[in-house]
């Protein structure tokens, strides 16, 4: 079976919450009208303060709901990989924002950059963003005091400002550069940058492991120089 498909028709004007179209949730879904009733394309899919089905926003080719594509410039198209616990999704260029929120497990993979709130939430799993991450990766929602406690996320390129906020658990592994307040308010799990951080990195940070591979300009008031350690990794 081939991948199941999803190719924009048009350039969205509003943004697409995306989180009904996952392995999870497309399992079982027939092609075509028949006994069972509702077809994949008839699904109802939110967007501003309205719903739009599936069949008027995307053209849809492919069976394997265990492997889906998200085709072309996926900028406004939100959530994707929403809570899914299997299976592997694949953005060919940039995706929107909230990627793989509250994410369990299976694979995430956008080719290119990925919005605000990637990995939000995430419980297991791994996302991989070829390109660069907006801000608040791997935080929480807005109001939340729990972050990502889960999963891997890789990023080959740079992350934006209060990445791992709030981070209880996980790795966040950035090839790139990593904006102001990184880890901040961390309690937990693994953050990893090989180029430069900005201001302000730890910031109100409880626990949790840091690795930078260049020494930050300043560090919080809370850090002090604690001499050379023989690291076990």
């Amino acid at each position: 079976m081939s991948a199941l498909t999803f190719s924009l028709k048009a350039k969205l004007t509003q943004r697409l919450d995306c989180s009904a179209l996952t392995p999870d949730g497309l399992t079982g879904w027939p092609r075509a009208r028949g006994k069972t009733g509702v077809v994949l394309g008839d699904i109802k899919l939110p967007i501003g303060n309205t719903d739009v089905a599936v069949g008027d926003i995307f053209n849809v080719k492919g069976s394997d709901c265990e492997r889906i594509i998200f085709s072309g410039d996926c900028g406004k198209l939100d959530r994707i990989g929403a809570a899914m616990t299997t299976g592997e999704i694949l953005i060919e260029e940039r995706g929107g924002d909230y990627l793989g929120l509250g994410m369990k497990g299976g694979v995430l993979r956008v080719a290119g950059d990925a919005g605000i709130f990637a990995a939000c939430s995430m419980r297991g799993g791994t996302l991989r963003i070829d390109g660069n991450a907006g801000d608040f990766l791997g935080g929480g929602l807005p109001g939340e005091r729990r972050g990502m406690f889960g999963g891997t996320v890789i990023v080959n390129g740079n992350v934006g400002a209060r990445a791992g906020d709030q981070m209880r658990r996980g790795m966040i592994l950035v090839a790139g550069d990593a904006a102001d307040y990184l880890a901040s308010r961390m309690s937990g799990g693994t953050i990893v940058v090989m180029g430069k951080v900005g201001a302000f990195a730890g910031y109100a940070m409880k626990r949790g492991t840091l690795l930078l591979r260049q020494l930050p300009t300043n560090l919080p008031p809370t850090f002090n120089d604690c001499g050379v350690h023989p690291l076990g990794f």
